[in-house]
């Protein structure tokens, strides 16, 4: 399995960024795909997961909970981070991760694959 990260840059506060985790392999028959960020000095903090199977169980950290929107594509193998009302203190290198268990894991652990990071730059 290998994750292709994309879609950082840089944004004011309140603006939208949307992130793209392209994955190859067989990750998008069963398991699941989560991001995370870390900023530098702290550990890498889980944001978001989603499921690959039909259906798509969603879940999200309580810091962006109403503001991120995780989703995948299975024609593109390509899960997205729709980041909306983005704050400064979101600023941080996104990463995104697959598991090989069907459910949207918060464990660091559970996930075996990641991708190369993707900068995320909010101004005030």
């Amino acid at each position: 399995v290998q994750l292709q990260a994309s879609g950082g840059g840089s944004v004011q506060a309140g603006g939208s960024l949307r992130l793209s985790c392209k994955a190859s392999g067989s990750i998008f028959v069963t398991g699941a795909i989560g991001w995370y960020r870390q900023v530098a000095g702290k550990q890498r903090e889980w944001v978001a997961a989603i499921t690959t199977t039909p259906g798509g169980v969603t879940k999200y950290a309580d810091v962006v909970q109403g503001r991120f929107t995780i989703s995948k594509d299975y024609a593109k193998n390509t899960v997205y981070l729709q980041m909306d009302s983005l704050k400064p203190e979101d600023t941080a290198v996104y990463y995104c991760a697959a598991s090989r268990g069907a459910f949207a894991s918060t464990d660091i652990a559970t996930y075996t694959y990641w991708g190369q990071g993707t900068l995320v730059t909010v101004s005030s």
